[in-house]
């Protein structure tokens, strides 16, 4: 039986690194696990989604699609989630291979 790598496998379903179709699929995978980081530690802090979103200031709803990666959301208000959940955040923005930008 001939094995392939789960990279080879990715490169021949969704394509290879730097198409628009591996670039939504990265970005979906992403938000993804960032909805899923946020909703357990939510469960961790045994709070309801309509409890950690008047922390935030935002309905039930919002934090519902936030955890289910149904919307596309504003970087301050994924900030604000963790912050209420006591996470710690960190930021890197590379904007060419030579600089990065890290803020904690």
């Amino acid at each position: 039986m001939k094995l392939t790598s789960i990279d080879k496998l990715t490169d021949q379903i969704i394509g290879r690194k730097g198409t628009p179709e591996r670039d939504v699929f990265e970005y979906d995978l992403r938000m993804d696990i960032l909805g899923t980081v946020i909703k357990d530690a939510r469960k961790r802090k045994k709070l309801t989604q309509n409890e950690l979103g008047n922390l935030i200031g935002v309905q039930k709803s919002q934090i519902s699609k936030l955890e289910n990666n149904t919307k596309n959301f504003r970087i301050g208000t994924i900030i604000k989630a963790l912050d209420a959940l006591d996470a710690k955040v960190k930021l890197s923005v590379q904007l060419d291979t030579k600089e990065e930008l890290i803020l904690a």
